[in-house]
């Protein structure tokens, strides 16, 4: 009798543990979807302004402490001055955006509007006097979230992701110093910020053991 019990409660676990599985690869290709659909976005709006002349980009770029540019808070990372622009912005984009989407369960969506609301609210009341365009600024967003969230998480998954990170695009951080024409460097400044606040207030809850061991402090 216990041990068709035990047996009876192996199948249950072997069933619950497939259907966790079965939802969490569900997620991970909702995310991953998500993510393919948001690069797609940025195309089609980029070829749209492209044929335009580039009329979106004063229409609903950020303008820092006018009325006018408001908007530009969100819609700032779906614009850019050209091709060139945007395709520097691919690499970064997609490399965090695939640790983030390996690496988070959920939660992607207020990560998100704090790096682009309070990122983008942060050039409103600070930036300099210009159009502030580009998708830089929430890839400098993703970069402060993935790792600083290593360090608050202390999984081996939210470490590695940030050690990854690091090592790939850790030469982006000179992008927050002012002097270099043409670049936004409050954006690249304030997004990361925005991102390192989103790892403290965001718990993306990611399923991996945690290092108890390690001293923060």
């Amino acid at each position: 009798m216990q041990r068709a019990k035990a047996v009876e409660g192996a199948v249950v676990t072997s069933t619950v543990a497939n259907m966790m599985n079965r939802d969490h690869m569900r997620a991970f290709f909702r995310r991953a979807a998500a993510l393919v659909a948001f690069v797609a976005l940025l195309w089609a709006i980029h070829l749209l302004n492209w044929i335009i002349g580039y009329g979106l980009n004063p229409a609903f770029g950020l303008i820092p402490r006018h009325v006018s540019g408001l908007d530009g808070v969100i819609a700032m990372p779906l614009l850019h001055g050209s091709f060139a622009h945007l395709m520097a912005n691919m690499p970064p984009l997609l490399v965090m955006g695939g640790l983030l989407v390996a690496t988070t369960t959920r939660a992607l969506l207020p990560v998100n509007a704090v790096v682009i609301g309070f990122g983008g609210g942060l050039v409103w009341l600070f930036g300099g006097s210009a159009i502030h365009i580009g998708a830089s600024g929430l890839v400098f967003g993703w970069f402060g979230f993935l790792v600083v969230r290593g360090f608050v998480d202390r999984s081996l998954i939210t470490l590695g992701a940030a050690l990854v990170v690091g090592v790939l695009y850790g030469s982006i951080l000179w992008g927050v110093l002012p002097g270099q024409p043409g670049v936004s460097w409050e954006a690249h400044l304030f997004g990361a910020i925005a991102g390192a606040v989103a790892a403290f207030l965001v718990r993306t809850h990611v399923h991996a053991p945690r290092l108890g061991d390690v001293d923060l402090d």
